[in-house]
């Protein structure tokens, strides 16, 4: 006689679909930044993971080696490691970080061709097998991959984003409450702009418990804080000597993840492909924006200055300039 399963019996499936449901991510390169972000999507129990990288055994066995800290840290996901990318069929968000550090003397400028070859090929992999995911980017110089992803991929624009606006606000709050000596978490601010040099930290608008920052710091304190903000990346590389940042990258990359899988609808500044906002078009730019379950919900276009315009200009500016050598080589 046939046995009938505990559902069955007691009738608790009766009209309902009680298929796993569980949440799936793809983690492109599994170097520092890619493996932590790994690591910190188990530990949260987010979803499973799929550890990509080219190198044989690399994402295999650090995969391996999170699935081995669950018992100890008490999360049940499944992380495995791929050397291609069927196994990352069907993933709800890829998280690109694939691609070469930095190294000490090079700028995010020098990463582009190199890196562009790279991310238009993960891209394309990640599409074929996953056609109805969301595009996370991480590699850098980040404007211009996330251009690349977009060309690439054909998604529309809220289903390509790229974290760098909440690693840049990261450090400009890090930074701030050493220097006041208050916890992070009443610092609130925000940072605007490109990756890199030109970013836009937003001082009007900073503030520590509702206390504008201009209140607390004179002028020249609070300019020393917004360069260092700008040279928050390049400090630590100075410092590793052989590599980049990958705790804090990984930690905001997770924190775009959640927002999305969870529909926490958070508003968060990230790279978003702007069609007008804030005078810029075809270009993607750091800006406050609410991440839900489909990606990019909505771009918050803030009044601005007209001396925060200018700085945002200059920064959409030296994104261009690389969108421009891109568009060089793909039309050759």
């Amino acid at each position: 006689m046939q046995r009938k399963n505990v559902a069955q019996t007691t009738g608790y499936n009766q009209g309902f679909d009680f298929s796993p449901m569980r949440k799936k991510v793809t983690v492109v390169g599994a170097g520092n930044v890619g493996a932590n972000v790994a690591l910190r999507i188990a530990d949260k129990e987010m979803a499973d993971v799929v550890l990509v990288d080219v190198i044989e055994g690399v994402p295999q066995g650090k995969a391996l080696d999170i699935l081995e800290s669950g018992p100890v840290q008490g999360y049940d996901v499944n992380v495995t490691g791929s050397n291609d990318y069927e196994p990352t069929a069907n993933s709800d968000i890829v998280v690109i970080t694939a691609g070469f550090p930095r190294k000490p003397g090079m700028s995010r400028d020098d990463l582009l061709i190199a890196n562009y070859e790279i991310v238009k090929t993960a891209t394309e992999q990640a599409v074929k097998y996953s056609p109805n995911a969301i595009l996370i980017l991480v590699t850098n110089p980040l404007d211009a991959m996330c251009w690349t992803a977009h060309k690439v991929s054909q998604f529309s624009r809220n289903r390509v984003i790229g974290m760098a606006g909440i690693l840049d606000t990261a450090r400009y709050r890090t930074f701030i409450a050493q220097e006041l000596q208050v916890s992070m978490e009443n610092v609130v601010a925000v940072v605007l702009g490109g990756h890199g040099d030109t970013m836009v930290p937003l001082v009007r608008l900073t503030s520590v418990s509702g206390i504008p920052l201009t209140e607390l710091l004179d002028a020249a304190a609070v300019e020393r804080l917004v360069q260092r903000t700008r040279d928050g990346g390049a400090e630590i590389v100075k410092y590793l000597k052989t590599g980049s940042a990958y705790y804090a990258p990984s930690a905001a990359a997770v924190e775009m993840v959640e927002s999305i899988l969870k529909d926490k609808k958070k508003v968060l500044p990230c790279a978003a492909l702007l069609e007008g906002e804030y005078g810029i078009r075809g270009l993607f730019v750091g800006v406050p924006v609410k991440l839900g379950s489909r990606g990019i919900e909505k771009i918050y276009e803030l009044k601005l200055t007209a001396e925060e315009q200018a700085m945002l200009d200059k920064s959409a500016a030296a994104v261009q300039e690389l969108v421009d050598v891109l568009e060089k080589k793909t039309a050759t």
